[in-house]
């Protein structure tokens, strides 16, 4: 499957590593001038920007779940660039919170640090983005969901009412960004190979992880970053507000 992504700029969260890391690098492949942002990991964001080779391509440091810092990265991402293509939502957070087993202060703190960094910080990316592609008259704006949203979460409720409330806002505003061409998609995927998947997928649980699927494995993201390349090509336009689930037949939906 060959993509081209020239002439078109891209801005991924979290694009340092997994998913975000492998869909920068395609779309520098396919031509296109990617930034990407990073949390805390300068020597991996560097890392990955060399790896996106030759091009106008730009990393930028990013407190998702801080508005201000969400407004100061679209400032300097201003001016490097004239234009914004294609956004990607992908960063997130998956912190662990029991409600029958942990105290009240940090089930408090997990549900806060996750939808600010879930829901807020994307919410807001979405915003500033906005203001960029309407003037354009042309966007697309990709927001990476999780099968989560829909199968429940016990171990993590707040990331899965996150996932869900990201997909309620996609088709909202799917539906006021459709008359100036801007297209919102939204995929789902389950357990992806990732570094931050790692742990689980490697320890005592991971076979039976990997079981879930007919196909005997969880995705990789290179998948993942295909079906982002996908949405992101001209012609898909009229699949906005749609939920795609990447997730190997582990959990249908009806």
């Amino acid at each position: 499957m060959k993509f081209d992504f020239t002439n078109k700029t891209v801005l991924i969260t979290g694009g340092s590593r997994g998913i975000g890391a492998v869909t920068a690098k395609l779309f520098a492949e396919a031509g296109a001038q990617v930034a990407f942002t990073y949390s805390g990991n300068l020597e991996a964001a560097e890392q990955t920007l060399k790896a996106l080779g030759p091009g106008n391509h730009a990393c930028f440091q990013l407190d998702l779940g801080n508005p201000t810092s969400i407004s100061q990265m679209f400032q300097r991402f201003s001016e490097k660039y004239d234009r914004l293509d294609i956004l990607v939502n992908n960063a997130a957070v998956h912190l662990p919170h029991r409600i029958l087993q942990d105290d009240f202060e940090h089930w408090q703190n997990s549900w806060s640090h996750t939808l600010n960094a879930n829901l807020m910080g994307p919410a807001n990316m979405c915003y500033f983005a906005s203001k960029i592609m309407v003037p354009q008259q042309s966007g697309k704006i990709i927001n990476i969901s999780s099968r989560g949203a829909f199968r429940g979460e016990p171990e993590n409720p707040a990331y899965g009412a996150s996932k869900a409330g990201i997909n309620s806002m996609s088709q909202s505003l799917a539906l006021v960004l459709a008359p100036h061409n801007i297209s919102v998609h939204i995929i789902a995927p389950g357990y992806v190979s990732t570094e931050m998947a790692a742990e689980k997928l490697e320890g005592a649980s991971g076979e039976a992880i990997k079981q879930q699927s007919p196909y005997g494995r969880v995705a990789k993201p290179e998948e993942v970053a295909r079906l982002v390349a996908v949405y992101a090509s001209e012609g898909l336009e009229f699949t906005s507000g749609g939920i795609a689930d990447i997730n190997g037949a582990s959990y249908l939906r009806s």
